[in-house]
């Protein structure tokens, strides 16, 4: 018994030019692109490869992050949350809002910890001028699935002492956005009260890499490849399609807040983020999907057009938190 093909679209080698339309920052994003996470990784029992891995990569993201956020006019005070780490991040002179963004890193589920969590938990509040924890989860090849969720629940569960649930946006980027997903249904699995709303941007919400654009924007997407590796290695065994790994495949009719994504049409997760979108809005949740043209993995961060997304985020969070009584 064979295998039935798979029927195929065939595309021969093209150049794909850049838009004309696009900022000068956001046309040297998609040409000189921030970081390569799209790599030859180690076998899987490799640990000390996948130490060595990690060093490398974390040391050109320490660059990149840190220079552009160590003089942030921020406070950051270190926290316990439960057992699980957080950076408590505040920017200098803003009113107190009430609210919380409970941020959840990214970096491919192996990357980000320690100094790069605070530098991008730091990034993250000057964005949108609000107060952040930044939770310092635990990642592979030490820890796997599910270490880096108990963390995150954990924490969510410490913001839950100090705040009431509809005042408090769970947020996440990439392998942040999955993780900031799976940390929901978790917690609505377990009977906590949910959040008042959740922010993903460029979700890694299908570990299984079925989407889409996984095939039409490999190589359209300067910055991010497959990372199925990456992804066996977190999942240590367990099936890719359940929820607390691929988010995807949850069943949203049992709940879910209010959620913003955004993706951009060169994104390799742009397929993750549109299949949310309309899985969020067909079991009825409140649901935004905003799409930057040409944008790739990441977004134009400090473009214009990046600035647009961040204007949207923070009107998103204004709204959640204005209908709490924040």
């Amino acid at each position: 018994m064979t295998d039935t093909p798979v029927p195929k679209t065939h595309v021969g080698a093209r150049d794909i030019p850049l838009p004309a339309h696009l900022s000068p920052a956001a046309q040297a994003t998609l040409t000189t692109p921030m970081l390569d996470l799209g790599q030859v990784y180690p076998a899987p029992d490799d640990t000390a490869g996948w130490h060595a891995h990690i060093a490398a990569t974390e040391s050109a993201m320490r660059e990149l992050i840190l220079g552009s956020t160590a003089q942030l006019p921020v406070d950051i005070v270190e926290r316990d949350a439960h057992g699980a780490q957080v950076f408590d991040i505040t920017p200098q002179g803003i009113p107190d809002s009430g609210g919380l963004i409970l941020e959840i890193h990214g970096g491919a589920l192996i990357l980000g910890a320690g100094e790069l969590c605070r530098g991008m938990g730091a990034g993250t509040a000057f964005q949108m001028q609000a107060r952040v924890w930044a939770v310092d989860y635990r990642m592979p090849p030490a820890h796997p699935f599910p270490a880096a969720l108990d963390d995150c629940l954990a924490a969510y569960r410490a913001a839950l002492d100090t705040l009431p649930a509809e005042k408090i946006i769970v947020s996440g980027g990439s392998a942040g956005g999955n993780l900031a997903a799976a940390l929901v249904l978790r917690a609505r699995d377990e009977g906590l009260p949910l959040p008042g709303g959740v922010i993903l941007r460029t979700p890694e919400v299908d570990l299984t890499e079925s989407g889409d654009s996984f095939a039409t924007n490999l190589g359209i997407d300067p910055i991010l490849g497959l990372l199925m590796p990456v992804n066996l290695l977190y999942a240590a065994g367990h099936d890719l399609t359940h929820p607390y790994l691929s988010p995807l495949f949850a069943d949203f009719t049992k709940g879910f807040p209010p959620t913003i994504l955004t993706t951009g049409t060169r994104d390799l997760y742009l397929s993750n983020t549109v299949r949310l979108h309309r899985a969020l809005r067909a079991a009825g949740i409140r649901a935004e999907l905003h799409v930057l043209e040409a944008g790739a993995h990441l977004g134009f961060p400090g473009a214009p057009e990046g600035q647009e997304i961040e204007r949207e985020l923070r009107r998103f969070v204004a709204e959640i938190w204005s209908e709490a009584g924040a």
